[in-house]
């Protein structure tokens, strides 16, 4: 049974993605881990995937570096949502700035109890961006325990 799919430097695009989301929401898909890096994917592949990480439990690792999602991509992901078990979440150089870094620590406050790693190296926080998520890090309400 396929528990990793990595995908990277296909350019797959939003369609795609939409059909990938699709199979990833059948009951019997055990999948892990899904590497999209490099994919083409913008803020309506998280629209996408957002359905994904709402409906699939089995999916805790995800990484989307190096995609275009920008702010409006990361506030699409769903994170807030209960019914995510995601624990490892890559979105590196994603054009993310402070107003996504703020969604994200919002989302983590709705859902704080599986999120253990982020990785938002490449993007554009501002101070309060590192602030938010930093607050996180320090509460140990959160399991976040690595932000990079």
């Amino acid at each position: 049974m396929l528990r990793e799919l990595n995908l990277s430097e296909h350019e797959l695009g939003d369609t795609q993605v939409n059909q990938i989301s699709a199979l990833l929401q059948d009951k019997h898909c055990k999948l892990k881990t899904l590497t999209l890096r490099k994919c083409g994917l913008t803020e309506k592949s998280c629209s996408a995937l957002a359905t994904v990480l709402r409906s699939n439990s089995s999916l805790k690792d995800l990484d989307m570096s190096n995609n275009n999602l920008q702010d409006s991509g990361v506030k699409k992901l769903g994170l807030e949502n209960t019914n995510c078990t995601l624990e490892k979440l890559r979105l590196s150089n994603c054009s993310i700035t402070e107003e996504g870094y703020k969604a994200l620590a919002s989302a983590l406050r709705s859902n704080p109890s599986h999120l253990i790693e982020l990785d938002l190296t490449g993007n554009y926080p501002g101070p309060s961006g590192v602030k938010q998520l930093n607050d996180l890090l320090q509460d140990g309400h959160y399991q976040l325990k690595t932000i990079r």
